[in-house]
């Protein structure tokens, strides 16, 4: 039984990437469906797909690597908030992950988003991970 879903989806995206795997299986939720989404567009992963299996239903993910180097798209994948601690930010409170290279991705009032459209909308809300 996993505790902390959003950890758990972030965990095998990491370790696909460092054993070097093109797709990744996650189990589906419509959070996590939202954050594959935000992945993709923000240049992060090269496609999704979400399958049904009359149950819970499992997202594929193919990872991007760059052509050269062979290195992961994905840097770093960082819990923030998490059972024990959540953490939540107001608009102007929520940090810049790298400088604006990076991305935070935000629940809030108005659905899961990312830090710069937080900030653009004027909410805040609950801070799941930073990404770079």
């Amino acid at each position: 039984m996993v505790t902390d879903p959003i950890a758990d989806f972030l965990t095998r995206i990491r370790n696909a990437q460092m054993a070097g795997h093109r797709v990744v299986d996650i189990p589906a939720s419509n959070l996590k469906k939202r954050i594959t989404e935000i992945l993709y567009n923000q240049g992060y992963i090269l496609k999704y797909k979400f399958e049904d299996d009359n149950k819970q239903g499992v997202i594929k993910i193919a990872l991007k690597y760059n052509t050269d180097t062979k290195l992961p798209a994905i840097q770093s994948l960082e819990r923030v908030s998490r059972p024990g601690l959540r953490q939540y930010a107001k608009p102007s409170e929520i940090k810049r992950v790298k400088n604006g290279l990076g991305i935070a991705i935000v629940s809030t009032s108005k659905g899961v988003m990312t830090d710069k459209d937080a900030r653009s909308q004027n909410v805040g809300g609950e801070v799941l991970c930073y990404i770079y």
